[in-house]
Order: structure tokens, then C-alpha cells, then sequence
């Protein structure tokens, strides 16, 4: 079953069980983007809205992206902001549901289901602002290295997404390589625990 079919089933259960990876992101997002001042963002990985309000209040028009359509159904049904708006899209393809240039864009808990990251930091540049913000936020590559993916249980049993491991240097190469410069690197912890391994790891970077 592709990444994408499962994401749909997922989208039943997604934020009603426990999952601390989804919850602590919440957090990354806020804490990173708190001080940051923005107009127009595209949310990529919006999911079932997660960071789309906080980001509507912050913002003058939110452009909500995701490749699973029942995501955003369950999305719609919660965020009913007048400047978001919601578009399905993949990031490994032509961002065709990006038109204008934004100040913001981010990324969040979905680059692991993505091989080329080059790709994404080419489509990126493209349509942010000179000086617009790139904010990403996924799973640690600590964690990957012990194992971890998406996955979620349904009748069917557990189910685990295609992933594929990505690298520290991975991220900020392929971010200098495309025009932008690294703005802050921050490591998230379960219950701020820094002895244990990092569930997350968040980049923001600007686009020069």
C-alpha cells in the first residue's frame, strides 16, 4: 500500500491516539516561529491541522498542503479560519498548488517519505520571498538510526509508512546548495529530557 493510502487510513485515528512525535512538533513549530514575522505562508504536511490555526492567527493567508485528501477532510472540519485555504499536493512533484511568493514555509514530519531532498529545497526557493523563511521540523536522525518510522495501528494490524533515512548534513547541505543559509538548528526531546535520544530535530533556515 503506497505512503499516500495509508496516510487516508491513518487520518481516522491520527489525533485521537497517543503520538508524541505529532504532539511535540506542535511545540517545535510554535517555539521556533514565535518571534517570527510572516504575511503569507504555505503549510506543507498541514495534515489534519495540527499547526494550521496558530499559523492563521499569525498570518494574512495560509496555504494548507497535503498529498492525503482525507487528512485534509478531517483538516477542513476543524480549521475554519477565513484565510486558510487548502490545496492537495505532493512535494515530490511540481509544486503546482504554490502561484505567489510567500514570507514562510513550512515543513513538517514529512521529508522522511521523501528520497530527494535537493528537490524540495529547489521547489522551495522558488517560491519564497529573497529573505522568506524555510521552517523543518522532523523525525530525528538519531531515531531513524534506532529503528523508528510513521506508523499507526487499524484493524488491520500496524501499519508502517515507506521511509527513508536522512542525515543532519543531508538537510543543510542540500539547504546551502540551494540558496539558503542555516538560521538555527534545535533538538526536541520527550518531556525536555536531553539524556535520552532526540525524537526531533528542527532547521530554519533563509532564503538568501
Amino acid at each position: 500500500m503506497s505512503t499516500q493510502q495509508l496516510y487516508n487510513q491513518w487520518s481516522a485515528t491520527y489525533d485521537t491516539v497517543e503520538n508524541k512525535t505529532r504532539d511535540l512538533e506542535k511545540i517545535a513549530c510554535e517555539t521556533v516561529l514565535s518571534d517570527l514575522k510572516f504575511d503569507r505562508v504555505v503549510e506543507l504536511g498541514g495534515g489534519t491541522g495540527k499547526n494550521t490555526s496558530w499559523l492563521a492567527d499569525r498570518a494574512g493567508h495560509v496555504l494548507s498542503v497535503d498529498f492525503s485528501d482525507e487528512m485534509q477532510t478531517v483538516a477542513r472540519s476543524k480549521v475554519k479560519a477565513s484565510n486558510v485555504e487548502f490545496r492537495q499536493g505532493d512535494v515530490r512533484h511540481e509544486w503546482a498548488f504554490a502561484d505567489v511568493a510567500v514570507d514562510l514555509i513550512t515543513c513538517s514530519l514529512i521529508l522522511e517519505h521523501v528520497e530527494d531532498l535537493d528537490f524540495v529545497f529547489r521547489q522551495a526557493f522558488k517560491f519564497l520571498k529573497s529573505g522568506g523563511s524555510f521552517y523543518l521540523c522532523e523525525l530525528h536522525p538519531f531515531k531513524q538510526y534506532e529503528g523508528s518510522k510513521a506508523r499507526f495501528e487499524n484493524e488491520d494490524g500496524l501499519q508502517v509508512t515507506e521511509c527513508f533515512q536522512h542525515h543532519v548534513t543531508d538537510y543543510t547541505d542540500a539547504a546551502t546548495a540551494n540558496g539558503f543559509a542555516i538560521g538555527r538548528i534545535d533538538e526536541w526531546f520527550d518531556d525536555n529530557d536531553r539524556t535520552a535520544t532526540p525524537r526531533l530535530i528542527s532547521f530554519l533556515f533563509a532564503r538568501t
